[in-house]
């Protein structure tokens, strides 16, 4: 195939030989007539002769063709790749936790159809602006299509008959959360008193640090320590092993080991660890319920059934992921020595993985707030709060008095403080005894938590709502159980937080006539959660995701809180907590330090390895080993679908930027082009209605400011003063 000559270089070059014909044939000139010289220089671009470059059908097709080609490649790969996310997502996304949680399967319907409904409101306003009706709203009676008519429709309705009962509902939870609000500000301002006063319980006598002799055992009360568990194989042997090396007389304390597993692997490994510190010269014992009824509660009323109970004065109970430090009873007996009327010490939880994720760290704040301000006042200057089911000691007597372990709810702790409480006993919350634990590191075991913890007190309000009434205290403690303990913290509480800030906040923003004050979305919202973090500040680069966390949790929370109080679902199912092994050893190295050397073997066996691996327990369970699960990212649908709400609403809020689709202002707008009439005609007719001067006037000022809407109506009264207007034009009079 030939080379297609280049017209526009020959163009330029017949041009450059005749401007420069003289040059190349004046042979006088050249000093060398041997030799041709030429001069080339660059062409000077010529606006008016350029011709445009041209390109042949055929380069113009396969150009055509290889666009076609990148944009159908690029269609492919986005639709490969939201068809890859839409896989990959169906396959994380979490059902419900049961077959038998018909509540949360109930609520997700619930917050599915709220989802289409706010997602057709989105597009019935991206039809409205696009048509612009958001500057000048259409009337039904002026409405000529059919979707014009629907829109004017759609704004009175909303207007009349939707915008009203929504901000009553708003109002309402204004209200509860500034009293909910109040609370917390009292709440801080009492741990404030208490840190400037340095207020703490003090106990009438102390006992002596370090190893006790044996002649001096008679000062130290009988003791029985309770450590319930249930398949928790991660973390049985350094629960036992630091209940084990408290720092008490061996002959004064007896170990009770409550093993509700159901798995034979489980059972033999916590068998076995008891039967080594029972070789030890340990007072400990294990027991195993052939029927599991009742859960916890039923594991610990069974164990408080047996005959030597009687020789008993007090119980320790420790749940299977718990280390108390060796000196945990002496630091704790001693308050209640001269204090007959004290039923339970209490000690705060400490958490050795706060720091682990994102999650452990927000719970670290909740948790933190609960007990050095929520629990720590409550302590301080009313003797009464809830139970935490470990980390505490009771006196068996106020446990008998009281009626014992009952298996009546899910949240077994709260039940027998309530009890104790009503029968007149007292307690004793100490902030500077910690007792080591572990969080949830995962989303899933953390909302089974929660969800039990939020659902057991509705159960139990409900129960003793009436025992309440009926108790022999004093109106002050009956009205803090009813209206502090149960209702505000239990029940107001995630009422609000699920219904202002996921339903009505999102529906503001599609029911523009009903409002919510920007105090309330954002600056009092704000002071409660620097409120929350104090007790923990170094979570203060935390507070955004703390806030977004919240605002998540409270769905699990308000399905909790509803199941709870009307017995739906699974709110009587006991889920335990999952938990890892991540706990400290620094109590068990110290006391491998100390053993005899004969059996620091055995010991070093006894220990737990490490934060991840559990080393020792995995040369045991040899059948665990065969299969290990890939861990990955689930999506929970519930939150997942919230999520897409808050998202429309926030699509919904830019179209407000733009312009307010309120019947209101565009009765103002109305009001505005009436006004505008009136004015010009007063001008052109050269005040012929006899409005004096500053009637006048100030009806033209009010009309200028008619961006503001109270400037409308104040323009028009003062104009309405004047009887001239009413006089003169009866069409103006009827306006």
């Amino acid at each position: 195939m030939s080379r297609e000559p280049n017209y526009e270089f020959q163009e330029w070059w017949n041009k450059q030989r005749e401007k420069n014909h003289d040059f190349f044939n004046n042979d006088s000139n050249n000093a060398n007539k041997g030799f041709l010289t030429v001069e080339i220089r660059s062409p000077n671009p010529d606006l008016t002769t350029e011709k445009d470059r041209s390109r042949s059908a055929r380069q113009l097709s396969w150009i055509c063709l290889l666009r076609f080609q990148q944009l159908a490649n690029s269609l492919a790969w986005i639709t490969n790749s939201f068809l890859l996310l839409l896989r990959t997502a169906n396959r994380r996304i979490s059902a419900a936790d049961s077959p038998s949680d018909s509540s949360a399967s109930r609520l997700y319907r619930i917050i599915k159809f709220f989802l289409f409904l706010v997602v057709l409101l989105l597009c019935v306003e991206l039809v409205a602006y696009f048509k612009g009706w958001h500057f000048s709203p259409p009337s039904a009676a002026s409405a000529e299509a059919a979707v014009e008519l629907f829109y004017a429709l759609w704004l009175e309705i909303r207007a009349d008959y939707l915008a009203p009962p929504l901000q009553s509902l708003a109002n309402v939870c204004i209200v509860l959360f500034l009293i909910q609000s109040m609370d917390r500000v009292l709440l801080m301002l009492g741990c404030l008193w208490i840190k400037i006063r340095r207020i703490k319980p003090t106990a009438s006598m102390e006992y002596p640090m370090g190893r006790v002799e044996a002649g001096n055992v008679d000062d130290y009360p009988m003791v029985l320590v309770q450590i319930p568990m249930c398949n928790e194989k991660e973390v049985y042997q350094q629960s036992i092993a630091a209940v084990c090396i408290m720092d008490w007389p061996k002959e004064r304390m007896l170990v009770q080991v409550l093993d509700d597993s159901d798995e034979l692997d489980a059972q033999n490994l916590i068998q076995a660890e008891v039967q080594k510190w029972h070789q030890k010269g340990v007072h400990i014992l294990y027991r195993h319920r052939l029927i599991r009824s009742g859960y916890k509660a039923g594991n610990l009323k069974s164990a408080m059934s047996c005959d030597y109970i009687k020789n008993y004065e007090f119980v320790a109970i420790f749940d299977a992921d718990f280390q108390p430090a060796p000196d945990f009873l002496k630091k704790t007996i001693p308050h209640f020595k001269g204090n007959d009327d004290l039923a339970l010490v209490q000690a705060r939880w400490a958490f050795v993985n706060k720091d682990e994720n994102l999650l452990t760290r927000l719970q670290n704040i909740n948790l933190s707030f609960h007990f050095e301000v929520e629990q720590q006042v409550n302590g301080v200057f009313i003797n009464f709060f809830g139970f935490n089911g470990t980390a505490g000691v009771w006196r068996i007597k106020a446990l008998e008095d009281c009626g014992g372990w009952l298996e009546r709810t899910t949240v077994e702790d709260m039940d027998i403080a309530v009890r104790a409480h009503l029968c007149g006993w007292k307690f004793v919350y100490l902030n500077d005894v910690k007792c080591y634990c572990e969080l949830p590191e995962s989303y899933e075991a953390y909302k089974k938590q929660q969800y039990r913890w939020h659902s057991g007190p509705m159960q139990l309000f409900r129960l003793c709502f009436l025992d309440i009434l009926h108790s022999k205290v004093n109106k002050v403690k009956k009205a803090n159980l009813i209206f502090l303990f149960f209702l505000l913290r239990k029940l107001i509480l995630p009422f609000y937080s699920f219904t202002l800030f996921c339903i009505i906040l999102p529906l503001t923003i599609f029911l523009p006539e009903a409002e919510l004050p920007a105090w309330v979305v954002c600056y009092v919202p704000g002071i409660m959660s620097v409120l929350n973090i104090l007790p923990a500040p170094r979570s203060f680069p935390f507070i955004v995701p703390y806030l977004l966390f919240e605002n998540t949790m409270s769905v699990t929370k308000f399905n909790a809180m509803v199941s709870g109080l009307f017995r739906l679902g699974n709110s009587y199912e006991w889920i335990v907590t999952k938990k890892l092994g991540r706990s400290s050893e620094a109590d068990l190295v110290a006391f491998e330090n100390e053993s005899d050397s004969s059996v620091t073997e055995t010991t070093s066996f006894l220990r737990s390895s490490s934060d991840s691996g559990l080393e020792e327990l995995s040369k045991l369970e040899v059948t665990s080993r065969r299969s290990v699960k890939t861990k990955r990212n689930r999506l929970y649908r519930m939150e997942l679908t919230l999520a897409f709400i808050l998202l429309s609403a926030a699509g919904r809020s830019l179209l407000s930027a733009q312009g307010e689709l309120t019947v209101g202002h565009y009765r103002c707008h109305l009001e505005s082009e009436m006004q505008v009439t009136l004015t010009q005609h007063l001008l052109t007719n050269n005040n012929n209605f006899g409005v004096t001067g500053s009637g006048l006037k100030q009806f033209s000022i009010g009309h200028s400011l008619y961006g503001c809407q109270n400037a409308n109506c104040e323009a028009t009264c003062h104009w309405l003063k004047y009887k001239a207007c009413t006089k003169q034009k009866g069409v103006f009079e009827e306006d």
